[in-house]
């Protein structure tokens, strides 16, 4: 009779075991069919997040969860936002540091487009051990051509002194074997120069003071009632081609437009003009071009003429030369590669859009150097349509650079380079 109870026991004590089991297989099969449903969406979330923006579509249709809040044009109402710590750049020295080798061309077809991509805060301003020649030239420009260059808008300057402090609360951290943070301002320690944002009036512009600070050119664009963008605070310093006297206080659509920029209405414009009614604090972005300059000043090309020339009878400025006044089929020696990485990002106090424009500029001959480059680059050349060789000059300089790159680019197929190869561990824009 013990022995029957005991078996009765364990096998009820079994059957509770079994049913446990059971419960907890069918518990975890549930979480598991859960988790299958909702992994892929989010894992589709995060790698939308870091693709480039589609500038055609409104956020909400992309499933942005930082939708831009509805306002009336021209109205900006100051956000809670700080952009994060910036780590210090590893192992960065201001006389070794490399300039990054940008190559922002592919292999034809050419297509229009903003290009744009995610910035990582980290990176948002990037110095070489070419800052000491931008620095000077700066330096220069400024004393030979002052408001010409640098100027800010009455109603742009609390914007240029956002930019100003953002300035110099991140490049102390970014670089700070360069740079230490003061009570008041910056202190550069390579060139001794220190500046007090605080005190007012300030000694200087504002956008004049942030382009001593860092090798890029600089630009705000601000919202009017119009709703459209308007230049009224800029320091381009070392532009190349084209002139912040001619372009300040425009539009958005006209600087575009009075620089018969490829593409602009047809493809540009609408994309571009819904990116930044809806950009936001958090959300900045980058993005390269590139140009071929026959002549080595990197403040102004001085092939396409003076940088003066065209004034009427009242000393007024109509428009600065053009690629028609340069030499054509200048020696190899004269041909430059010019590349800029622009960073566009929204200032949350005032509302304005700031673009950082850094510029790197290399001498073919040397840039060919690198493995895979020259056809590449003979191969975007040769793509762009009529309205985009116009507007950067190839008939100038194409019968020559071209030849070249071609002959670069048959001893490195003689080296081993397969035709159209992408260069292993590198993708756009290097």
């Amino acid at each position: 009779m013990d022995v029957r109870r005991r078996c009765g026991s364990w096998i009820q004590s079994a059957e509770g075991h079994h049913r446990a089991i059971l419960y907890f297989l069918t518990a975890a099969s549930l979480f598991a069919w859960y988790l299958l449903r909702i992994y892929p969406k989010r894992s589709q979330h995060a790698l939308r997040r870091e693709n480039s923006p589609d500038l055609e579509k409104p956020a909400s249709r992309r499933g942005s969860s930082s939708k831009a809040p509805e306002r009336a044009p021209g109205v900006w109402t100051p956000v809670e936002f700080k952009r994060p710590p910036a780590p210090p750049y590893p192992d960065w020295d201001v006389h070794t540091a490399e300039p990054i080798p940008y190559r922002p061309f592919r292999h034809g077809p050419y297509h229009i487009t903003m290009g744009l991509r995610t910035m990582k805060w980290d990176e948002w301003i990037e110095l070489d051990n070419q800052y000491l020649r931008f620095h000077a030239d700066k330096a220069r420009r400024i004393t030979e051509r002052g408001s010409k260059c640098c100027r800010t808008a009455p109603e742009a300057f609390d914007g240029a002194v956002e930019l100003l402090e953002e300035l110099t609360d991140y490049l102390p951290q970014r670089y700070p074997s360069l740079y230490t943070r003061t009570p008041t301002g910056i202190h550069n320690l390579l060139t001794h120069e220190t500046f007090d944002v605080t005190q007012r009036p300030l000694p200087e512009d504002p956008m004049q003071t942030a382009a001593r600070l860092v090798q890029d050119d600089l630009a705000i664009m601000f919202e009017k009632p119009d709703g459209q963008y308007y230049l009224l605070a800029g320091a381009i310093l070392l532009p190349g081609f084209w002139r912040l006297e001619d372009k300040f206080g425009m539009p958005l659509s006209e600087i575009h437009t009075s620089g018969d920029v490829p593409g602009f209405k047809a493809k540009l414009e609408k994309g571009m003009m819904n990116f930044f009614r809806r950009v936001q604090p958090g959300q900045p972005v980058l993005r390269n071009n590139y140009f071929i300059q026959v002549d080595d000043d990197l403040a102004w090309s001085h092939s396409i003429g003076p940088e003066d020339q065209d004034v009427d009878e009242m000393g007024s400025v109509r428009k600065a030369g053009g690629w028609n006044t340069a030499e054509k089929n200048k020696a190899i020696e004269h041909h430059y590669f010019r590349t800029e990485r622009q960073s566009l990002r929204r200032l949350p106090r005032s509302g304005g859009v700031v673009f950082t424009i850094r510029t790197y500029f290399e001498p073919i001959t040397k840039v060919s150097r690198e493995w895979g480059v020259p056809g590449r680059l003979a191969s975007a050349v040769r793509s762009w349509g009529e309205d985009v060789s116009r507007y950067k000059g190839r008939e100038r300089y194409g019968e020559v650079l071209l030849e070249y790159l071609d002959a670069r680019h048959k001893e490195q197929v003689a080296q081993g380079l397969k035709e159209g190869e992408e260069v292993e561990g590198k993708s756009y824009p290097f």
